[in-house]
C-alpha cells in the first residue's frame, strides 16, 4: 500500500510502498482509510518535537485523525463488522486500568498506543491497524473524509468546551483564540452546548469571517491591540478563554484576556506560560491543560456532527499530495482542516 512516512526529522516525509498492516490480536481492527486529517502536530512530529516523548523508530507512518471503513476484524471484536463506517479515537486504550474505567482514555496506564505518533503506524496510508476500543460506528452514508479530523482536532476542541460548560451560563463570555482547524470546531461546540457570548480572535480576516458565520458574535483581529479589545468587550476579561495558539506570546495574551475567577484552557503548545503568582491569588484565575479527549467525547461530537450542528470545514488533497497539504498548513493557507483521501 501507499503510505506517508517520516524517515528523518526536519526533512519532508515521503510517499512509500509498504506492506499492509496485519491483525496482531483478537481485538484488532484493520480500517480502510477514507480520510486522514493533516494536523499541526504532524508538522511538530516532522520537526522532531515529539521524538523524546514517543521515541518512535524511523521510518514510520504519520496521521492520527482517521476515519474509514472496517476492512478486517479480530476474533473477539463484537462492536463493529466488516464494511462499517467508523471514526477512530486516536489512542486505543486498554480498558482495564483505573483511568480507562473512569473514562479517561488519554491517561491510560495499560496497553495503550497512539498510531501516527509512536511505533504504531498512522493513517496517512491506505490501511491502518487499530483496536475495537477506538472505533466509533457512524451512519453508513457518512463520508469519512468529511469527519476524519474530528478524531483529533474535533475531539480536542470538544473536550475543552465540554469541561467549560458549567462556567458558561447566560451572561458569560468565551474567547476562542485561533480559529483554525480546532478553533472553528470550538466555536460551533460552544454555540451548540452553551448560552455564552462567543468572541473569536485571529490574525487572519478570513478565519474571523468563518467564525462569524458559525456562531461567533464578536470578532477581533489579533493585531497587537486585541487584548485590550477583548477586555473592552468583556468588561475586564472573559469568563473562559480557549487558547488554540499558545506560542509566540499568544499564551500570555490568552492569560491577559481571562477575567477574574476565569478559566484559561490551553490547547495549543510550543510556547512557555509564565505569570506572577499574585495573578493566581488575587484574580483567582485558573489555567487548565487539555489533550485530545475521551471516547465518549468523540461519540457525543459525532452526534452533533451527524445532526449538522458541528461542520468540519475541509480542503481535500489526494494521498500523493501530502507534502502540498503539509506545506500549505505550515504557510497558513488552509482554512479549516486539510484532509488526505487515499
Amino acid at each position: 500500500m501507499k503510505a506517508v512516512r517520516v524517515h528523518q526529522y526536519q526533512q519532508d516525509p515521503s510517499l512509500d510502498d509498504i506492506a499492509e498492516p496485519k491483525l496482531q490480536g483478537p481485538l484488532d481492527v484493520i480500517v480502510k482509510i477514507g480520510g486522514a486529517g493533516v494536523c499541526r502536530t504532524d508538522l511538530h512530529i516532522v520537526n522532531g518535537d515529539w521524538k523524546d516523548i514517543q521515541n518512535p523508530d524511523l521510518p514510520y507512518v504519520i496521521g492520527h485523525e482517521n476515519a474509514g471503513w472496517v476492512h478486517e476484524i479480530g476474533d473477539a471484536v463484537t462492536n463493529v463488522r466488516v464494511g462499517d463506517t467508523v471514526i477512530l479515537h486516536p489512542q486505543p486504550s486498554c480498558g482495564l486500568c483505573l483511568a480507562c474505567r473512569a473514562g479517561r482514555d488519554m491517561q491510560c496506564t495499560g496497553d495503550a498506543f497512539f498510531p501516527g505518533l509512536s511505533n504504531n503506524d498512522g493513517g496517512m496510508a491506505e490501511y491502518l491497524r487499530t483496536t475495537a476500543r477506538a472505533c466509533v460506528k457512524l451512519n453508513p452514508d457518512t463520508n469519512p473524509a468529511d469527519v476524519a479530523a474530528l478524531a483529533d482536532a474535533g475531539i480536542t476542541a470538544y473536550h475543552a468546551v465540554r469541561k467549560s460548560v458549567p462556567y458558561l451560563y447566560p451572561g458569560t463570555t468565551a474567547v476562542v483564540q485561533g480559529v483554525g482547524g480546532l478553533g472553528h470546531i470550538a466555536v460551533q461546540a460552544l454555540a451548540a452546548l452553551t448560552a455564552t457570548k462567543i468572541i473569536a480572535v485571529d490574525r487572519n480576516p478570513a478565519a474571523l469571517e468563518l467564525a462569524k458565520k458559525i456562531g461567533a458574535e464578536e470578532t477581533v483581529v489579533a493585531d497587537g491591540n486585541h487584548v485590550q479589545a477583548v477586555q473592552d468587550l468583556t468588561g475586564g476579561g472573559a469568563t473562559v478563554v480557549f487558547d488554540f495558539v499558545a506560542e509566540q506570546g499568544a499564551e500570555i495574551d490568552a492569560w491577559a484576556m481571562t477575567g477574574p475567577a476565569g478559566y484559561c484552557f490551553v490547547l495549543g503548545y510550543g510556547g512557555e506560560f509564565r505569570a506572577p503568582t499574585l495573578d493566581f491569588v488575587a484574580g483567582e484565575k485558573n489555567v487548565i491543560g487539555n489533550i485530545v479527549g475521551t471516547y465518549n467525547d468523540l461519540a457525543e461530537l459525532m452526534v452533533l456532527a451527524q445532526a449538522g450542528k458541528v461542520t468540519l470545514h475541509t480542503v481535500q488533497y489526494r494521498l500523493d499530495q501530502a507534502l502540498d497539504a503539509l506545506h500549505d498548513l505550515d504557510a497558513g493557507k488552509v482554512r479549516g482542516r486539510a484532509i488526505l483521501v487515499p
